[in-house]
Parts: C-alpha cells; sequence; structure tokens
C-alpha cells in the first residue's frame, strides 16, 4: 500500500510539475480583476414600487475605471444631452441645466473590495451630487468576467436597487 501511495504522488507532483507555468494557485484575485476601465453597457434602476426607469436612456454612456492603486473614476451620461445654446457653461437655460443635472453623474474616490461577499465599497471624494460625499458606497458584484462586468447598488440615495452593466474597454486607438 505504502509504495501504490508513493506512485501515485510521484504521479501527482510530475502531473503538476508538467503544467504550464503559472496554472497553478495564479487565480487572479477579485479585485486584480476589477482593475481597468469599463465602459457601460446598461443601468437600470428598480423603484421601491417594483417599476423600472433608465436615467441615463437605453444606450447610456459611460466608464468607471478602476485603478491597482485603490481608486476609482465613474462618469454616466445619457447619449441625447442638450447642447447649451449660448456654449456658455456658466449661463445655460433652466431647462438645458436640469436635463444635464439629471441625465449625468460623475464621482471618485478610493475603493476596497471584499473578496468573500464579492462586494466592492467606494468611498466617495468628490461627486456631481455633492450628497454622495463621503458616504461608503457598497456595489455587489453579480458577473465578473475577462470582458465584462455587472453589479448592483443594493443602496442607492434615491431608493430601489440599480443594476450596471459594463464591457471591458478595448485599446484605443490613434
Amino acid at each position: 500500500m505504502t509504495r501504490t501511495a508513493l506512485s501515485v504522488s510521484a504521479a501527482l507532483v510530475l502531473g503538476l510539475a508538467l503544467l504550464p507555468a503559472g496554472a497553478v494557485g495564479q487565480q487572479k484575485s477579485f479585485k486584480d480583476q476589477l482593475v481597468g476601465t469599463w465602459t457601460l453597457a446598461s443601468w437600470a434602476q428598480t423603484r421601491p414600487d417594483g417599476s423600472k426607469f433608465e436615467r441615463f436612456g437605453t444606450e447610456p454612456k459611460g466608464v468607471n475605471v478602476f485603478t491597482a492603486d485603490g481608486r476609482f473614476f465613474l462618469m454616466f451620461a445619457r447619449p441625447d444631452l442638450p447642447k447649451l445654446a449660448n456654449n456658455d457653461p456658466r449661463n445655460p437655460t433652466p431647462e438645458e441645466a436640469r436635463a444635464i443635472a439629471i441625465g449625468t453623474i460623475a464621482y471618485f474616490g478610493t475603493y476596497t473590495v471584499d473578496e468573500p461577499s464579492k462586494t466592492v465599497t467606494l468611498r466617495v471624494d468628490s461627486s456631481t451630487l455633492p450628497n454622495q460625499v463621503g458616504v461608503d458606497q457598497k456595489r455587489t458584484i453579480t458577473s465578473l468576467t475577462a470582458d465584462e462586468l455587472k453589479y448592483t447598488n443594493p443602496t442607492p440615495i434615491i431608493g430601489g436597487r440599480i443594476d450596471v452593466g459594463f464591457r471591458r474597454a478595448t485599446a484605443a486607438t490613434n
């Protein structure tokens, strides 16, 4: 019996040694998989009454960047935002200002990842919605592959739940 166990152990060690370099124990951490630039593919809020709302339209524009040193940046916008009639960002019409305020969000800060719970906690340093500043915001990752990221904001400021989908950004070409 000892001889058989020794033979099996030797075969196992040999098999592991023949695997490609990095194949054993090299699963990327959740944070490492998250790092990069992601482009917005979908954004939908389920309100407390169960109704759906697409604040940024059916074809939203946006980006979410996670850096390896724990910083993030996010910006979402409707593709149909109005251009300012007078071209002066200091003096929009009330209608233009309202459409832009409702149709965009941008914020940045730091983030941490909790691997076991698959959550990302965002600590907002600055935002176009000042109510977010200094508030820890949790995102629950529902799917993360090399090319796709989906997360849920279970407790948005305005209630309900927000489901967001991204595609990994491809290299920029000039």
